[in-house]
Formats: C-alpha cells, structure tokens, sequence
C-alpha cells in the first residue's frame, strides 16, 4: 500500500502536469482554428499511435503510448518551441534536461526514474518505439497544417523543399512505408496553394 507521502507525491505531480493544459503550440485546431495545446497534441498523438502502430512489425505499443504521455511534460517549464523557430538546440536541451529532474522529481523515487527515462529514451531515438513516436511528433502536426491552409508552413514562408527537408528524415525513418502517403500529402498541399495563389 501507499504511504500518504507516496500519494502527496504521486497528486503533486499529476497537479503540476495539469499546467501542459496552458502551453499553446503553433499548429491550429482543424474545427476552430484555434491554436492547439501540448495537452491536447499528446492526446492526439496517443491516438496516432493506437491507429498507426500496427505499420511497424513488433512494436511495443503500450511503451509508445506511454513515451508520447510523457514526452512533452517539461514544457511545462520550458515551453514549446516550434519546429520552424530559430533557437539553440543545446541550450534547449539543458532547459529540458532540467524541466525532467525536477518534474518527474515531484514522484515517488522509482516510479519518477521510469518515467524519466521513457522522456531519456524519446529524446534519443534510438529505440524502434522511440523513433516510431518521433515519428507520429512529426506527422500529427504535418496532417494539421495540410487542414488548416498551411498552417504553420504559409505563417512561417516554408517552401516545399523545407518542409519536405524537416519531416521526411523523422518519418521516414519511424514509419518507412508511410511516407510516400505522406509526401503526397505535402505535395498537393502545395499544388493546391500554386494553383489559388
């Protein structure tokens, strides 16, 4: 059983990740053009990950779902920088290293390293799960901007090629067979943006 330290432990730390609620992404909703939250884009990549996970042979799909719950949580201190924002990777990083240790600091000892090391484990893409979930973090908000008229792609000016040039490595790499769906995808996007330009 549970000591009552253990449980003010484990409350103190789902209170604190209610504040992902309140980090807003670029990427806008499809039905209210709304900017989207992390909350919900987890959410909706935990989705991804039920209804794609079956295009890659033997993946751990309940350690994929659970790296994509945790693997936004330290925006909770450092916030969301968007994918076609400048910014410094390795200070970055740091900021992130530390949002982990002391957000899933707040659980009991064990149960926090095991959530740690899912966010350790995402962020090096070394594992089939890893890049699998690297890979839908990529794709979830490349289906977005092709519903929304560009989305963050027409806000930010990104040619074809960029975009092309910032997706295709991640995806392909998790998900091989999906991107030629995807690149289709991208591509009449931009045709249809040349042709009601």
């Amino acid at each position: 059983m549970d000591s009552a330290s253990d449980l003010d432990r484990r409350f103190a730390f789902l209170a604190e990740i209610d504040g992902l609620k309140a980090v807003l992404r670029q990427n806008r909703t499809v039905a209210e053009g709304r900017r989207e939250n992390s909350a919900e884009h987890s959410w909706h990549l935990a989705l991804f990950a039920l209804v794609l996970g079956d295009r890659v042979p033997g993946l751990n799909l309940g350690r994929v779902l659970a790296m994509l719950l945790v693997h936004d949580i330290v925006e909770v201190d450092a916030g969301d920088v968007p994918i076609h924002g400048v910014f410094d990777a390795a200070a970055l990083a740091l900021v992130e290293q530390a949002a982990a240790e002391r957000i899933f600091g707040l659980l009991p000892p064990a149960q926090g390293e095991r959530l740690l090391a899912l966010w350790r484990e995402f962020e090096a893409v070394e594992t089939v799960e890893a890049r699998f979930a690297k890979a839908l973090d990529r794709l979830q908000p490349l289906l977005l901007n092709t519903l929304t008229g560009g989305g963050t792609w027409a806000e930010n000016g990104l040619t074809e090629a960029q975009v092309m040039a910032r997706y295709r490595p991640v995806i392909e790499r998790g998900v091989p067979d999906l991107w030629p769906y995807v690149e289709a995808m991208i591509r009449r996007h931009y045709a249809g943006s040349a042709a009601t330009a």
